[in-house]
């Protein structure tokens, strides 16, 4: 088990102090070495589930900054699994393939690992075509369905640490998470989060709003269909809300806490960008930024369902009929700022900024992958560049 680690219960920079969740180690874990960083063993083994998706390769960057092992499941091929590997200092990972179905697969990704990380989520289906007796002599079989990975994955994992007794559970949830949402993603994050409180009790939930950065599938939408379509079709008025939190600053949150997950036991911690918009504003602002003169097309909720399930069957944009359901409501945290910090200190849920994070605004990071877009990227600039 790992042992308790001394943490100082205030910091003081400048005149003010921040929280005491603030993970700050004053004593070394056992078997720790090292001054910090990629080279150092940071004394704990972390098993990942998730890991060559979106926000698991920033988790990943960030545990193997810190000299963590990595346990790093993978239901892929060895190619997907490849950039992650100088994120670590050699020696520090583990690649194993699993099956969602063999529970001894993934009974070997988590082995002797003092934490173990769920970042598994789908928006879609998974399946593959198939041979049929009967014309048009092709089906088409489905894997996984999204209960199936939102839900029944998640409760698959929370069984395994509580019965390989597992020091520590960090499941990542969603802010939109409701049980009534219209999303069935929404919907199946919800419950699945339900079963592992009710597994695993003391597992610690992370709940982030929409996910913006490198590769990312939020504002790469309104760039690609305005770059491949000619237009930004957004539902209605686009009025709804929608608080995006940059994807490096969730994975930073995920690597706090496992620095001391024993002070996170039970605890929810929900990520939030600094700003909301609307999706019409963030239509504008992803056209600014690409310089691309196109039109922003309101489309009443049911031509958008209709168009969003034609692109589904793509691979071009990111796009299918549950994601612009999940779009059609506002996607917010669950309170402002203010309720958070009012909150009283028992059962509190938890910000990054409880743990040291400060949210980096939108505008800060979009241009770095979606000047890409412009004609000739930047460099078809004359001034500047010479």
């Amino acid at each position: 088990m790992l042992r308790s680690l001394q943490r100082t219960a205030n910091v003081r920079v400048g005149h003010r102090a921040l929280s005491s969740f603030l993970p700050r180690i004053t004593d070394r874990r056992l078997n720790e070495a090292g001054p910090g960083g990629r080279s150092s063993n940071a004394g704990v083994k972390v098993a990942i589930f998730g890991a060559t998706g979106f926000l698991g390769k920033h988790v990943c960057n960030q545990l193997g900054k810190n000299g963590a092992y990595a346990y790093v499941g993978n239901r892929g091929d060895e190619a997907e699994h490849r950039d992650i590997k100088p994120m670590f200092d050699l020696g520090h990972t583990r690649f194993v393939f699993y099956s969602a179905r063999d529970v001894d697969s993934m009974k070997e990704v988590i082995a002797d690992a003092d934490i173990v990380i769920n970042l598994i989520s789908k928006v879609h289906p998974t399946g593959q075509p198939i041979q049929t007796s009967k014309f048009p002599y092709i089906g088409w079989q489905t894997n996984f369905t999204i209960e199936d990975v939102n839900v029944g994955i998640a409760k698959q994992i929370a069984e395994l640490c509580v019965e390989m007794q597992v020091d520590h559970l960090i499941h990542v949830s969603a802010a939109a998470a409701s049980p009534d949402h219209p999303s069935e993603w929404a919907r199946t994050k919800y419950f699945g989060e339900q079963a592992v409180r009710e597994i695993y009790p003391w597992a610690t939930i992370v709940r982030p709003t929409q996910l913006f950065g490198t590769e990312d599938k939020f504002l790469h939408y309104f760039a690609n269909m305005a770059k491949i379509y000619g237009v930004v079709p957004v539902i209605e008025d686009g009025s709804a809300l929608t608080q995006p939190v940059w994807a490096v600053d969730v994975a930073k949150t995920i690597s706090r806490i496992t620095d001391n997950p024993t002070q996170f036991e039970g605890r929810t911690v929900d990520c939030f960008g600094p700003s909301d918009y609307t999706y019409e504003e963030l239509a504008k602002f992803v056209l600014d930024l690409t310089e691309l003169n196109n039109k922003i097309l309101h489309l009443p909720e049911p031509a958008f369902m209709a168009m969003a399930k034609a692109l589904g069957y793509q691979s071009f944009v990111t796009m299918n009929e549950d994601m612009a359901k999940l779009w059609s409501q506002d996607f917010l945290p669950a309170m402002t700022p203010e309720q958070y910090k009012l909150q009283p200190e028992d059962g509190k849920i938890l910000t990054m900024e409880d743990l040291g994070i400060t949210a980096t605004p939108i505008e800060k990071e979009a241009f770095m992958y979606l000047h890409r877009f412009r004609e000739a990227g930047h460099f078809g600039r004359v001034d500047g560049y010479h």
